[in-house]
């Protein structure tokens, strides 16, 4: 080979990597944005059409008394802002406060829109009426991000972005899936917990004992039972807290076993049931707050039995699979009763989650 040669093949080595390292992070840029664009675009398509869907079914199965699309709209872009945390003392109280007042600001504002209609649709647009807000929220924050490292031309502003986006997309796309359970009132993943309470509580008189929380007593073992689940079949988890308070304040209560669904980690199999200790519970953890303090003041042990599935099936129409699990879930229970109580005790049972398309 030529010496002539030689000073090509050194362009060709050298002129690549000055061009990544003065212009590494604008090609790196350019290469992501095109993955977040098609992501945001779906995001947006979510976003409008749960809207869409929204509207659809209150202007056709319901009799709103204005045209509902301005309202909703603007309900929508309603924004909750968490109480300052600085001093954690009450901080508990602060944010249930903020959240009921929420919740009630919707249901106030649905009824005022839709002045005749019934508790369970009631509960069926509010939960519409979140999913819309939530999908909304979540397309605006992902373009958020994107333009303004779009703008900057900040590369490193992406990462995080780029990082989070496959986990961001799993949530919005089960929460686009789930509309059409909760539009026509069908279980979804996440109310297997009421289920199995709910059957337990077949035959037996029911109270309400809370805001759209129902109790019912039995026994079992020479062993009393009292059962708490949401008010079916409503989108509803109910305040089982507030329930479980007030059986505490009027019974001596020895266990407290809770029946919840639970998110399963990548490889375990869906369906598949735990038993444990703690509070099952979700949510912001106002309620899980509640149920630990109750515990804790009374010295009363807690319980759980979890059934696993994936972030999709949790909050959309309940598999075959899950459903299958109720009678297994409900033997368990009743072990657990007789392993940690003894004759002549009381017991708790709640079952955890949203109770659309679940009676008791």
């Amino acid at each position: 080979m030529s010496d002539d040669s030689d000073p090509l093949m050194m362009l060709v080595w050298i002129i690549p990597i000055i061009i990544f390292v003065f212009y590494g992070q604008q090609i790196q840029l350019l290469v992501t944005s095109g993955e977040i664009k098609k992501a945001i675009k779906k995001l947006d398509k979510f976003s409008t059409d749960s809207k869409k869907e929204l509207i659809d079914y209150v202007q056709k199965n319901l009799e709103p008394v204005d045209e509902p699309t301005k309202k909703i709209e603007q309900f929508l872009d309603y924004f909750t802002i968490m109480p300052v945390d600085m001093d954690p003392n009450g901080i508990v109280e602060k944010v249930r406060h903020t959240v009921r007042s929420r919740e009630d600001y919707t249901r106030n504002h649905i009824q005022s829109l839709l002045p005749n209609i019934s508790e369970i649709e009631l509960n069926r647009v509010q939960t519409l009426l979140e999913l819309a807000s939530s999908l909304q929220m979540i397309h605006k924050i992902v373009n958020h991000m994107f333009l303004t490292a779009k703008k900057q031309k900040n590369y490193p502003l992406i990462l995080p972005l780029q990082m989070i986006l496959p986990f961001i997309m799993e949530h919005a796309k089960a929460m686009q899936a789930a509309i059409p359970a909760f539009k026509t009132g069908q279980p979804i993943g996440d109310g297997i917990g009421p289920m199995v309470v709910g059957k337990m509580m077949l035959n037996e008189e029911k109270e309400i004992i809370s805001f759209q929380t129902v109790m019912a007593k039995t026994t079992f073992e020479q062993r009393k039972l009292f059962l708490l689940k949401a008010e079916g079949p409503s989108s509803t988890v109910g305040r089982p807290d507030e329930a479980l308070q007030k059986i505490i304040e009027t019974n001596k209560i020895d266990a407290i076993i809770m029946v919840d669904a639970a998110l399963k980690m990548e490889g375990e199999d869906s369906a598949s049931i735990a038993r444990g200790f703690g509070a099952a519970i979700g949510g912001i953890g106002t309620e899980k707050f509640q149920i630990e303090a109750i515990a804790t003041t009374n010295q009363i042990p807690v319980f759980s039995i979890i059934v696993k599935q994936s972030v999709k099936e949790a909050i959309t129409l309940m598999s075959k699979e899950i459903a299958d699990q109720a009678d297994n879930v409900r033997s368990q229970v009743y072990e657990m009763i007789l392993e940690n109580t003894a004759e002549g005790q009381s017991v708790v049972i709640i079952g955890v989650g949203n109770t659309v398309g679940v009676p008791q």
